[in-house]
């Protein structure tokens, strides 16, 4: 029988080890993103703007539940359970400035209380944090990436239904981010059977109004694929001023106008159809439910050591070139390293809520969080973490050891004097510091 105060490794019997080290902690790096916070007002404006429906006198208030579940998820405590495990740990109790955390029961309360009402509360804060943002850093354009993904779900939720394209069971929301920025500038949970471009024109519609509204001069651009070819998502663009690139499905009339390209790649490849070709050309296209033609960019492409052709058609309102067309939409391969991000780094796929309301505050809360660190990354770590992923920042930054010493006056936390990354952490909180102060 081993003693907590003795313990020994058989492979190593010089070595011994015990619990009683004193106030210790392994995620020091959260207090950057708390500063960050601060000098964004983020605390305040979570406090200012989150009102549920409730008027029991409580301890830990719901502005502060919703911190909490914040600071958990960037420091990759998922799951609601993880808060009885914190509820002494010191660097989560002094960020949030609290003698113990929240426990899992009263973060299970939270949840319940949460409605229509506060989805329309989390809008007004993803609004009054750009603008903050946009302070700090005001874009000269804007790309609203258009996308759908498969939020997966493995009980009898409300709202979870079979997704052909995906195969599967869960949710299908719609995303918005800013393909320049990484930006989640809006999420949608939807059920899982609807089509991509299902509300795509009403889920839109409040972004171009607020840009419109508060930053007319940024340019807005747009980018999607086949999934939200409709006619309606064309209007809505050219009637707001949107510059846009959308892929179309192909069909018979497409490929029949494109007959010249292809031609014209035949001939391009009469003595060699073993090489890489591809041309590029352009045409006006009108479907039946169209009102007027539109400018249809086509790719015709042979890959190497194949004797069929590839087609791709996009719709534009823009007037580059048909290869700066197509460089431009192919570029939104980062749209799926963000839902990735989200999905795997942030826990959008948190629906375990027999209520789809429920649920659908959860993914604002993920979202919240995601959009917390994209900010901090981009505006404040060194150029050399600044493409970093959420999880090489956590295993450098944020998952730094430290031990808790206290004097009369002063809370200090003693970093690992071995801490490969000391440099880092010093240049974040001096850019935090070089930001200018917001009124």
């Amino acid at each position: 029988m081993y003693s907590l105060d003795n313990l020994h490794l058989n492979c190593k019997s010089n070595v011994k080890f015990n619990f009683n080290g004193g106030d210790l902690s392994s995620d020091s790096g959260l207090f950057l993103i708390k500063e960050f916070a601060d000098k964004i007002g983020f605390s305040k404006l979570l406090k200012k703007l989150l009102k549920t429906k409730d008027s029991s006198i409580r301890f830990h208030k719901d502005h502060e539940n919703l911190e909490q579940i914040i600071y958990q998820t960037l420091a990759a405590y998922f799951n609601d359970n993880d808060a009885d495990e914190l509820r002494n740990e010191p660097v989560m109790t002094t960020i949030l400035d609290k003698e113990n955390l929240a426990s899992q029961p009263t973060l299970s309360r939270f949840w319940s209380r949460m409605d229509e009402s506060t989805l329309e509360q989390f809008n007004d804060i993803f609004k009054a944090l750009r603008s903050t943002i946009y302070t700090i850093e005001k874009p000269r354009r804007i790309l609203l990436d258009l996308d759908s993904t498969l939020l997966p779900a493995y009980g009898k939720q409300e709202g979870v239904n079979y997704n052909y394209h995906y195969s599967s069971n869960g949710y299908h929301p719609l995303v918005c981010y800013d393909g320049l920025t990484g930006d989640l500038l809006k999420i949608k949970l939807r059920n899982g059977s609807v089509y991509s471009s299902n509300d795509t024109v009403d889920f839109l519609q409040p972004l171009l109004d607020e840009f419109e509204d508060k930053y007319p001069d940024v340019d807005l651009f747009l980018r999607a694929d086949s999934g939200f070819a409709i006619p309606e998502l064309y209007q809505q663009a050219e009637t707001n001023g949107v510059s846009y690139v959308i892929r179309l499905k192909a069909n018979q009339t497409l490929y029949k106008l494109a007959e010249t390209v292809a031609s014209k790649m035949d001939e391009l490849t009469k003595n060699n159809k073993l090489d890489y070709a591809v041309i590029y050309d352009e045409f006006d296209y009108q479907a039946s439910s169209w009102n007027y033609p539109r400018r249809v960019i086509v790719k015709v492409e042979k890959p190497s050591n194949q004797f069929t052709y590839q087609y791709g058609f996009i719709v534009t309102n823009m007037d580059l070139s048909p290869v700066n067309i197509l460089r431009l939409y192919n570029n939104r391969g980062k749209m799926e390293n963000f839902i990735k991000e989200g999905k795997n780094g942030f826990n959008f796929s948190s629906t375990s809520s027999p209520r789809k309301v429920v649920n659908s505050n959860r993914l604002q809360v993920s979202a919240l969080a995601y959009n917390l660190f994209n900010w901090f990354r981009r505006l404040v770590l060194p150029k050399s973490m600044s493409k970093m992923l959420i999880d090489t920042i956590r295993m450098k930054l944020i998952k730094i050891a430290s031990r808790v010493t206290r004097s009369a006056r002063y809370l200090i936390f003693k970093l690992a004097s071995s801490c490969p990354y000391k440099k880092e952490f010093v240049k974040t909180l001096e850019n935090i510091r070089s930001i200018p102060k917001l009124e």
